[in-house]
């Protein structure tokens, strides 16, 4: 399978609380350990919580620093104790980033410093925050893919409806159901709707993630959710390959 020489990958929804996080920092750790990729998680999201999970460090007030003072992205990169992912990480200072954008008037500015921060790396992963902002219309230029992870009902489906009518044919998005308790019939009726939907269980050592500081694959990589998350990524990179493949 040929796989492009580099790509992004943006997280994205436009609700929160529905596990983007999650699959931001643990397919960053897919790409780094089981595809051994030069892999970049630039940490979008003000609530800084990839950045929580995978840095020590305290956050500085520097993330809003490449957009707004000409600081090249590169020097805010530090490494992780994962080998080949390095974080660009957030902090409380990207709170005005949507204004920022909008006063900058400066539509592809993000595709231009991804341009810089991501020039070593095979794979930048993105972690988004939540809503339809001038922050998403600039991902949706930048990214080669947005995984979008949608719990499994009603509500959530509706938002993601909607984002397929913002987005139009702009750029390539790939749903996932996370969270997923297939006990509960809402869940099950939502998968049954879309069976070619990649899963993400709801599980407790998920949760433990926020505990250990780690991604899951790091020290419960033989369990269902890791596996889950292997399996996604090795869909996601399989759309890559297609969809170089097709320009």
């Amino acid at each position: 399978m040929a796989i492009p020489n580099s790509a992004t990958i943006a997280i994205y929804s436009l609700k929160g609380g529905v596990g983007k996080t999650t699959l931001a920092v643990n397919l960053a750790w897919c790409a780094a350990t089981l595809s051994a990729r030069r892999t970049l998680l630039w940490d979008l999201d003000p609530q800084a919580a990839s950045t929580y999970l995978l840095s020590d460090r305290r956050a500085k007030g520097q993330a809003q620093s490449v957009f707004t003072k000409d600081v090249d992205p590169t020097k805010l990169i530090a490494k992780t104790e994962i080998a080949r992912l390095d974080l660009l990480g957030a902090d409380s200072s990207l709170r005005g980033l949507d204004v920022l954008f909008h006063e900058l008037d400066k539509k592809k500015l993000l595709t231009k410093l991804l341009a810089t921060a991501g020039k070593d790396f095979d794979r930048v992963i993105l972690d988004c925050p939540p809503g339809i902002t001038e922050t998403s219309d600039q991902v949706m230029r930048a990214a080669d893919l947005i995984v979008v992870p949608v719990i499994p009902s009603p509500l959530s489906e509706r938002a993601y409806a909607e984002v397929v009518e913002q987005l139009g044919n702009r750029s390539a998005l790939m749903p996932v159901h996370a969270m997923v308790d297939r006990r509960r019939k809402v869940h099950a009726d939502a998968l049954a709707r879309h069976p070619a939907w990649p899963v993400i269980p709801m599980a407790s050592v998920i949760e433990q993630m926020a505990v250990k500081r780690a991604p899951v694959g790091s020290f419960a990589a033989r369990t269902p959710g890791a596996q889950a998350f292997a399996a996604l990524w090795q869909a996601i990179e399989k759309r890559l390959a297609e969809t170089a493949r097709a320009r």
